[in-house]
């Protein structure tokens, strides 16, 4: 089984663009991170909420590869565990090439079922102007948008989850389905 390490945690009971790092997030099921604003079984984002708030809720926890932090810092950004408001910062995991329903055993207790991209919007340029390019673009071959702003997921166990903890990857039964934007 494939996997990584969460570097970093973050969460934030305010809607804002950036999360401050904690030392441990506790994953709710059905809900998302204890505490956090987007945590709930129907939809939590704003423009989500103003198009239908009855929507389930598939952006429960955000995840991002902190080797991203590391590509846009060659291009002279300089972005850290949590600012592009991303719960749970991991290391070693292509989480964007997981399939559709992909388990994600995290720490001792915790398992997230991986629902898809997250699309990057325009506040990622307010953050840093210029980021959202370096974040989102498209496919030289194909001309297909790739997101690369991390994935979206929901809790189906419970539990703790602090720097340090281990990630395990269980892929779904095939056929797999890519990652498209939730």
């Amino acid at each position: 089984m494939m996997g990584g390490t969460v570097t970093a945690v973050s969460s934030n009971g305010e809607y804002a663009f950036t999360k401050p790092n904690r030392p441990g997030i506790t994953l709710l099921a059905g809900l998302g991170v204890e505490g956090d604003v987007h945590a709930g079984v129907t939809v939590k984002h704003r423009s989500r909420m103003a198009q239908d708030p009855t929507r389930p809720n598939l952006r429960q926890v955000h995840l991002i590869h902190e080797e991203l932090f590391e590509e846009v810092a060659e291009k002279g950004f300089t972005v850290r565990p949590g600012d592009l408001g991303e719960n749970i910062t991991t290391r070693g995991l292509d989480l964007l090439t997981l399939p559709t329903g992909t388990l994600l055993h995290i720490g001792a207790e915790a398992v997230v079922e991986v629902t898809g991209l997250r699309n990057p919007c325009l506040q990622i340029d307010a953050f840093q102007d210029g980021l959202l390019k370096h974040v989102v673009g498209r496919d030289e071959k194909t001309g297909a948008v790739v997101r690369r702003a991390g994935i979206m997921a929901v809790v189906t166990i419970g539990g703790p989850v602090r720097p340090g903890d281990t990630v395990a990857v269980e892929l779904p039964d095939g056929p797999h389905r890519p990652l498209d934007r939730v």
